[in-house]
This record gives structure tokens, sequence and C-alpha cells, in this order.
């Protein structure tokens, strides 16, 4: 059986009386592809923040490869090897796209490079998204699709083990989603545990091992992806039914 890779134990956040999470546990297993689901205002992002720091959780543990990080800050569990992309990409818009990589590589990775080494890195991870011709481009220039790559080179470039995507595929085609899909597939198949946030059912669908849908801070249902969009309570809150 695979060790966990992240433990939520009784997870709890609140903005003043509303309550965004309520004791929330998972476990996620190295390499395993989890796909979380729900309607907005449910808790997703909120439990993602949670996890990578960028919020404190009001009670609860959190523990990734077996440590406690509950009370480390964002760039420390980032250095362990936990990396997260944005709903909205966020790139340094006035860098050339290699900038963008090479700076996730410098300074947010977890190991030591000389300049010869994160260029040659860079312009590899360029070629892993299919950025490698537009690396002289400056990020602000770029397509959306190509600005949700760039958001994948940069998490890859801090050599993640645990990586958690924030609906990734939000506002692309059909083809785009595939694509993106292919790339984020591709990541797993190189040994790195996913998360993916994703509205796309078909996305979800296609890419989840195993699925939760979360509903008013908590966790309603999980299982298979079909054992999860047959569930009642899921097609009542999140499909319509």
């Amino acid at each position: 059986m695979s060790q966990a890779v992240l433990e939520v134990e009784a997870l709890s956040k609140r903005f003043g009386g509303f309550v965004a999470l309520s004791t929330v546990s998972l476990a996620v297993e190295s390499g395993e592809r989890l796909g979380i689901i729900g309607p907005n205002g449910s808790g997703k992002t909120t439990l993602i923040n949670c996890i990578c720091g960028a919020l404190r959780s009001d009670a609860g543990a959190i523990r990734f490869s077996g440590s406690d990080i509950t009370d480390l800050p964002g760039y420390r569990r980032t250095r362990l090897g936990l990396a997260r992309s944005f709903q909205i990409p966020r790139p340094f818009a006035s860098m050339t796209v290699a900038g963008n990589v090479s700076v996730a590589l410098e300074y947010a990775g977890h190991r030591e490079h000389g300049r010869s080494q994160v260029e040659v890195e860079t312009q590899a991870i360029l070629s892993r998204m299919g950025l490698e011709s537009k690396s002289h481009l400056s990020a602000g220039a770029l397509t959306q699709v190509d600005l949700r790559k760039l958001e994948l080179a940069r998490a890859l470039a801090t050599h993640p083990r645990l990586l958690i995507l924030d609906e990734v595929m939000a506002g692309l085609s059909a083809s785009e989603v595939d694509e993106m899909l292919s790339i984020v597939l591709m990541f797993n198949a190189s040994g790195v545990t996913v998360i993916m946030i994703e509205h796309i059912m078909r996305a979800i669908m296609r890419f989840s091992q195993r699925v939760l849908c979360m509903d008013a801070g908590r966790i309603i249902a999980q299982g298979t992806p079909q054992q999860v969009v047959a569930d009642p309570n899921v097609q009542r809150v999140y499909l319509g039914g």
C-alpha cells in the first residue's frame, strides 16, 4: 500500500461567522490523482489555501510525507515539495516566459542551481510544456492556454512531490482542455501526486482515480468518479439533480 503523501485531519476555517471549512479530513497517497468538485463557495479553494499555507487554519492538522506542516509558512511548504497553481494565472507579466520559470527554479525550488544549469533546466521545462519557441516572449503577451501552461511550468520548476491545481482548465476550449489534461497526466506519470479542483466534469472523469465532493465546507461524498457522480447528494448540490 502506498504511503500517504498528504494527511489533513479535522481542518476548520472561519471567516467571521462564516464556516468555510468544518472538520475536513482527507488523505492522499503517493502517486494518486485526486479530483475535488463542489459548487462555488463549497470550501475547495479555502482547503487548498490552508494546505499550501496561504491561510492559517483555525483548527486541525496537516502532515506532508509524515511531517507536521500545520504551522509552517507557505515558502517552507513549497521547498518541501508542495506546489500549487492559481485559478487566475499570476506570472510576472513584464518578464519573459523563460524568466518566469528561471525565477521559480532559483528562488522557489528546493535544489541549488548554477546559472548555466538554470538555463538548461528552464528550456527543458518549457519544452515539456510546448512553450520552448515562446521562451523569449513577454509573459503578458501569451494566450490564455499558454498562460495556463506557464503556470504549470512555474509549478514544475519547484520540483513538486505534490501538485495542487485550482481550476487550471477554466475558460479553455475542448481541445485546449484535452491538451492540458495530457500535460497533467504526464506530470503524474513522472511520479508527481496531483490534486485537481475542476468544474469541467469531463476533465474530472478522465483525470481522477478518486473524487471528493465538497459542500458548505464539508466532504459529502468520495469514491471513484462514477460512484461520486451517481451519489444523490452530489447530484442535488452540484449537478442539479
